[in-house]
């Protein structure tokens, strides 16, 4: 069938296309996509800092309706809402086994390819029959896409999709920092550094297991007052100095107990592990380029006893996760609805792209059907 799609031709190079997609063979699922929402790991692909295989459909957190399904698949069937899941695991190797599915290298090694994981790509471009690689396994700014049958989890009814798109990174990702990698418990102190979509849901994490206090930290002034919607019980304007101070002096001159970088760079990063007290945490989230290098004081590690630690897509299990967000959602509890702030046409991704990198979003959605 046909699609339209956008395409990252080239580095930089976005433009709108009509490409093949071919039907879901054994173990995959056809997924019609509903909203997708833009997320800085697209951004790093177009600007080269994720160095992928072009021409490529990019897009990863998306929500959609189950189309038609290949041999083989029995979690889902036509018409059922899905969201979907970028990273899906195996389920049988080691990691997978030892309950840490985001670090399965099935699907680590076909994103790296742009395939699937059986080492195809189901679109391709009409004239020429020249493959178009998709984004994590997912291509989800596109019309269709075809994914495999773990890169969709049935939603529960009630969630519009506009909102139950950012389930399958932003919010999955955010909430499975503070709940299952930081362990963050009642009355402790935490920092989110950036609060874009992820950090957001960081502090919205942070505030439902009553941490306190919750200090938001960001150089866009309008993003503060976001995250305080959202959680935050303090705010420090970044880019000024002194970011490390007001942190300190929030806590007593301890530090927090856990801090979060939900940014990707690495004087961010090291503030997150300077700002935390002795016997602290602190959670890398965000996404560096992969030639980036951190720099931290090696005697803090013995001497503090604080611990540095990652964190990929919220140390999370989507098939298990995913829908109890979605019911915390339609409980009244999560908050989903503020986080999608404006939505554009297939055909305005890089207008989107822009808004994101320049703070006037708070989650941008893309609505392939207009």
């Amino acid at each position: 069938m046909r699609v339209l799609a956008s395409v990252l031709r080239d580095y930089e190079d976005l433009g709108l296309e009509e490409l093949e997609l071919d039907d879901p063979g054994p173990g995959e699922v056809l997924v019609r996509i509903l909203a997708a929402g833009v997320c800085h790991s697209d951004y790093h692909v177009v600007s080269g800092d994720l160095p992928l295989p072009t021409p490529m459909v990019l897009g990863h957190e998306g929500a959609g309706v189950v189309e038609a399904v290949g041999g083989g698949v029995s979690r889902v069937r036509p018409g059922d809402a899905v969201v979907l899941n970028w990273l899906p695991s195996c389920g049988h190797c080691r990691y997978c086994l030892d309950g840490r599915p985001e670090l399965c290298r099935q699907p680590a090694v076909a994103a790296q390819h742009g395939t699937l994981p059986g080492g195809r790509t189901p679109f391709r471009r009409p004239s020429t029959g020249e493959p178009v690689y998709q984004f994590s396994l997912t291509g989800a700014f596109a019309e269709r896409t075809v994914v495999p049958e773990a890169g969709v989890v049935p939603l529960p009814p009630g969630v519009p999709a506009h909102e139950a798109a950012l389930l399958g990174c932003s919010v999955l990702t955010g909430t499975g920092a503070v709940w299952r990698t930081a362990r963050v418990q009642p009355a402790e102190s935490v920092a989110v550094l950036g609060t874009g979509g992820v950090g957001l849901n960081i502090l919205q994490a942070a505030r439902l297991v009553s941490a306190w206090p919750r200090i938001a930290v960001d150089a866009n002034p309008r993003r503060l007052e976001t995250a305080q919607g959202l959680g935050a019980t303090h705010t420090v304007l970044a880019g000024q100095g002194g970011e490390l101070d007001r942190i300190l002096e929030l806590t007593d001159g301890t530090g927090v107990d856990a801090a979060f970088e939900a940014i990707g760079r690495p004087e961010t990063m090291a503030l997150a592990f300077n700002a935390t007290r002795p016997g602290g945490r602190a959670v890398l989230v965000g996404v560096a380029p992969p030639h980036v290098d951190l720099r931290v004081n090696a005697f803090a590690f013995p001497s503090q006893a604080k611990t540095l630690t990652g964190c990929w897509y919220g140390q999370s299990w989507p098939a298990r996760d995913i829908p109890a967000l979605a019911r915390l959602h339609a409980a009244g509890v999560l908050t989903l609805e503020s986080l999608a702030s404006r939505r554009y046409r297939l055909d305005q991704l890089e207008e989107a792209l822009q808004a994101m990198l320049k703070g006037t979003v708070t989650r941008a959605l893309i609505l392939p059907s207009g």
